[in-house]
């Protein structure tokens, strides 16, 4: 089987992180994002990988290029030269992912995390013998959302509304789906919508349908999702793989930590922490709700929460940087500095506190 990955534009909304590096290789769970898909992708047969983007794409290729070989899937690019929103790239990897087999292939949104149960959505493609199906997810407040109004027994689609004002349903477009090759005759090579435009025209041929996505699901595209995302993802790898959490008298809930990572004494950490490969966290650190990525150093007795700390960034002692403080790449916060919702360009030096929500350049 193979699979499309829309990895589309420039990630502006997950900036200063994606000033450094392509969206989905900003790190999640201590794993670049799009790592989790492809694992996942690989576990039930995908063998080819077609990434769907419009920038950087020798920056991507070259990093995946290592887990080619590791994971034993082929993973290429199809790109873009002006961007062809949600379907359009569907039409310019068609070569790709119409090989003549008929099975069908995957097609995935990059920045959607969730426990990804694509074996079920295989069982349940082949079950309805539809065109295409759609995965859904509830949500509490659809009305922010286009809402897909399906039959609940079947799964067969109705039709879409886009953010409703009176409730008819409760159920979103999760950013995840499984097509048949004739979905690509549907689609010219042009910007379009596969929302909008292509998916209403296979629900008014009947052969539309969705399936409710078991476990949680997040969009990881904004800081703050992310930060959740975060929540979720560490929620679910305690029920599924406790091992894989720390443990001890300094850890509070659920925190991941990096075997290669280093733990100073009497720190307090959690809940919901990630903590990557190489960190140093010196002794009396306090961290919640955050991300620490690779090679960043915490010193002794800062304090940090509901924030991003980018790639090799370092947080001074006793400095205290919380209210969604995002670090780019390279930052250094001086010792006792405070950070309130301070997003920082990559390679800076903050010598005085944040008091506010501010972008520093």
């Amino acid at each position: 089987m193979k699979a499309l990955i829309l990895v589309g534009g420039f990630g502006t909304r997950l900036r200063p992180l994606t000033l450094s590096v392509p969206k989905p290789l900003v790190d999640f769970g201590n794993k670049p994002m799009i790592l989790h898909q492809i694992e996942a992708l690989k576990e039930v047969g995908v063998t080819e990988v077609v990434l769907a983007i419009n920038y950087q794409p020798e920056v991507m290729l070259n990093f995946l290029k290592d887990f080619e070989s590791k994971l034993g899937i082929k993973i290429t690019c199809s790109q873009e030269t002006e961007p062809l929103g949600t379907a359009g790239p569907l039409a310019l990897a068609r070569e790709k992912l119409a090989d003549g087999s008929g099975d069908p292939f995957f097609v995935l949104n990059s920045d959607v995390i969730s426990e990804y149960p694509f074996a079920e959505l295989i069982q349940f493609h082949k079950s309805h013998g539809g065109e295409a199906t759609i995965m859904v997810t509830k949500v509490d407040e659809p009305s922010k959302y286009g809402v897909v109004v399906m039959e609940e027994e079947t799964g067969k689609v109705e039709r879409f509304v886009e953010k409703p004002k009176v409730f008819v349903g409760n159920k979103i477009n999760a950013g995840i789906y499984l097509l048949n090759p004739s979905v690509l005759d549907r689609i010219e090579l042009k910007p379009t919508s596969i929302e909008k435009e292509v998916f209403p025209r296979i629900a008014a041929d009947n052969g539309l349908f969705a399936m409710v996505l078991p476990g949680f699901w997040m969009d990881i595209g904004q800081p703050r999702d992310y930060i959740t995302g975060l929540r979720l993802y560490l929620d679910s790898l305690r029920k599924k793989a406790p091992a894989k959490l720390a443990s001890g008298a300094h850890v509070l809930g659920n925190v991941l930590v990096h075997e290669t990572a280093v733990i100073g004494e009497g720190c307090l950490i959690g809940p919901d922490v990630a903590v990557g490969p190489g960190c140093v966290v010196e002794a009396g650190v306090r961290l919640s709700r955050c991300t620490v990525m690779r090679g960043a150093r915490v010193k002794k007795h800062a304090c940090i929460s509901s924030s991003i700390i980018g790639w090799h960034s370092t947080v001074g002692m006793w400095a205290r940087v919380e209210n969604m403080t995002i670090l780019g790449e390279d930052v250094h916060v001086c010792d006792e500095v405070y950070s309130n919702g301070g997003v920082v360009l990559p390679h800076k030096e903050i010598k005085s506190s944040i008091l506010k929500p501010e972008i520093v350049m």
